[in-house]
């Protein structure tokens, strides 16, 4: 059996009810299966995460010099506009 999955945010309220914030994009009724992720109660922040990744050996691949394979000059500059 094939299984899709749909990732939508949502709301539990007071009554312990979830509520979506958008609708769904699947016409019903159809059973289907729920899984609630929810956010740790200490979320760590980006300067956090930033100096663990700069610490992980995993990456002291790219201390090599010969990943070095773009320049300044290389592309175009990326300017978000939203």
């Amino acid at each position: 059996m094939t299984q899709k999955a749909i990732e939508l945010s949502g709301t539990i309220d007071a009554q312990r009810r979830l509520v979506l914030d958008d609708q769904l994009p699947v016409k019903g009724p159809a059973r289907v299966r729920v899984i609630i992720i929810l956010p740790d109660d200490e979320e760590i922040d980006e300067s956090s995460w930033l100096r663990a990744a700069a610490a992980n050996p995993a990456f002291e691949f790219l201390k090599d010099s010969a990943e070095d394979v773009y320049s300044v000059k290389d592309g175009r500059p990326f300017r978000d506009e939203g």
